[in-house]
């Protein structure tokens, strides 16, 4: 593995600069020499995302539209966030009060993915938050619309394989987190 080269960015410009979404232009030389003058790189926010249990070892799910693909979903709080406005363990907290009511006791990092290297910048990250409870209303942006849900430990993975649960990020922190929970 110690032949493989990084590629050469010859030329780099920004070609969509919204609030919403960004998007880069680079031209590369590849390592074989080859140029590619239009690689599309999505320039995309950090993410925190959170698999908060019960003390009765259900996890709490929001269920909310994603219009790319014009369905809804199962999934796992998260939210985009600047690093350098605020800590990713600060953001899964925010971001599981908002989108939940709920609150951890305990929260402990159990990961930090990519979700698309090759094609977007952003991390996600991933943490455990142990004992939540309920300590309000959900406080949801103008984009949200979330209904939340509770899944017993014991039925995540028939949840996975019948596809009730089906978005990768999702599942990932799943998967590290069970093993912390002693599934």
């Amino acid at each position: 593995m110690n032949n493989l080269k990084k590629w050469k960015i010859l030329k780099s410009k920004m070609v969509l600069d919204n609030p919403w979404c960004q998007v880069r232009q680079d031209e590369i030389e590849l390592p074989n020499g080859k140029i590619i003058d239009d690689y599309f790189v999505s320039i995309k926010p950090d993410v925190a995302m959170i698999l908060p249990i019960t003390s009765n070892r259900e996890i709490i799910f929001v269920r909310q539209y994603r219009h790319a693909v014009g369905e809804f979903f199962w999934e796992l709080p998260a939210g985009n966030f600047d690093p350098t406005k605020e800590s990713a363990e600060i953001a899964a907290i925010r971001e599981l009060r908002e989108e939940t009511g709920y609150i951890p006791q305990k929260l402990q990092k159990i990961g930090t993915l990519y979700d698309k290297p090759s094609k977007d910048t952003n991390q996600i990250h991933l943490f455990l938050a142990e004992n939540v409870s309920k300590v309000g209303e959900q406080q949801l942006d103008i984009t949200e619309e979330i209904e939340v849900g509770l899944i017993p430990v014991e039925l995540i993975l028939s949840k996975i394989i019948q596809g009730e649960i089906s978005v990768a990020g999702t599942i990932a922190a799943l998967f590290l987190g069970l093993k912390f929970i002693n599934y």
